[in-house]
């Protein structure tokens, strides 16, 4: 089981034989505090060792499963609970989950994400969606589902018809995680990460900003996904976007720059994780977004729908990376190696993972 992080104190008793964290709080909060171009001149150089600093993965997000969750999750349009214009759905039928994902493939994706609106799946829910797992998978994608909790054989079965990601968000720092959902405890999310792990599936796990937490409390986030063990390999940060009929609709937005700082530290804590640009990005506008691959951001979920909110379309990403001069990773860009000099970094505890 994956140990849970607690913010105070900063650093704890540690057992004979315990694994001492990758990065302590304190050690992330400082990263926090950094002078802005101080932070993003690391990022960038952190990112520079470990990846190619101009190519940005193009992900597609699709609702398989629309509405009707049972959760009280306040950021969420499909909590039943809300009244949000949302309704609950059937879920898609496998062909039109496979035509999208083709065509998803032909606009330059790269990997398909499949998102149902469960607390989790029961296992008659789970065999259409190890059917369109098999679908995209013989496209030539990679493949990502996010259904919510899962139990003990179901990652074992996602893996077997071919799914290479998982996605389970942390959300937000545990002593937040209160405010923000109380039918699921932050235990339940990290248990299905393990069961994740122990299938042999890649993880895919991040939080939301932007939802009235403090500074303090997104250091937590992140030192909490810095120190699983391995950190995830695909780290996506959501800026919440606010919908009419949810408990956080109304909340003040994050400074945009508290988001790039933000995207800074993951980049640094988690050195050769993809770190993706989510929902929100419609709201961060070029400039941010800018600032942001700069700092370390390599992905994006990328079409005119993301689950029910929505993404900037295609063409105006392509306008964006043909300003900035990035390219869609897998396809011919300028040439730039990642430098060999950064090693990946450690906090305070000088432990190091990878």
């Amino acid at each position: 089981m994956q140990p849970l992080l607690r913010s105070a104190p900063a650093t704890a008793a540690k057992s004979p034989g315990a694994r001492l964290p990758r990065w302590t709080l304190a050690a992330v909060e400082g990263l926090f505090a950094l002078p802005f171009n101080d932070l993003l001149a690391r990022a960038h150089q952190v990112h520079a060792a470990h990846h190619e600093p101009n190519a940005v993965q193009l992900s597609t997000l699709l609702s398989i499963k629309t509405g009707g969750c049972p959760e009280d999750c306040a950021y969420c349009p499909q909590a039943a609970r809300y009244h949000t214009g949302v309704s609950n759905e059937a879920i898609l039928p496998v062909g039109e989950v496979a035509a999208v994902a083709a065509a998803a493939k032909a606009a330059g994706a790269t990997r398909f994400c499949m998102g149902a609106a469960w607390r989790g799946p029961k296992d008659r829910d789970l065999e259409p969606v190890l059917a369109m797992v098999r679908e995209v998978k013989a496209l030539g994608l990679e493949t990502c589902a996010t259904l919510g909790m899962l139990k003990d054989g179901q990652a074992e079965a996602l893996k077997k018809a071919g799914l290479d990601y998982y996605n389970h968000n942390l959300d937000t720092a545990p002593e937040f995680y209160g405010e923000i959902i109380t039918t699921r405890a932050y235990r339940d999310r990290l248990e299905t990460l393990e069961r994740v792990r122990n299938a042999g599936l890649h993880v895919c796990c991040g939080g939301i900003v932007g939802m009235g937490e403090s500074r303090a409390e997104r250091a937590g986030l992140i030192a909490q996904l810095a120190n699983l063990d391995p950190y995830p390999e695909s780290v996506p940060i959501n800026n919440l976007v606010q919908v009419e009929g949810t408990p956080l609709y109304g909340t003040e937005p994050i400074d945009p720059l508290e988001f790039v700082r933000t995207v800074a530290v993951a980049r640094i804590t988690m050195p050769r994780a993809m770190v993706r640009l989510s929902a929100g990005r419609r709201e961060l506008g070029d400039g941010i977004q800018a600032l942001c691959f700069f700092a370390g951001a390599n992905s994006i979920f990328y079409g005119d729908k993301l689950l029910t909110t929505g993404n900037p379309d295609v063409e105006v990403d392509r306008e964006l990376f043909a300003r900035l001069g990035l390219h869609a990773q897998g396809q011919a860009g300028p040439s730039s190696r990642p430098s060999p000099r950064v090693r990946e970094e450690g906090g305070p505890s000088g432990s190091e993972g990878g």
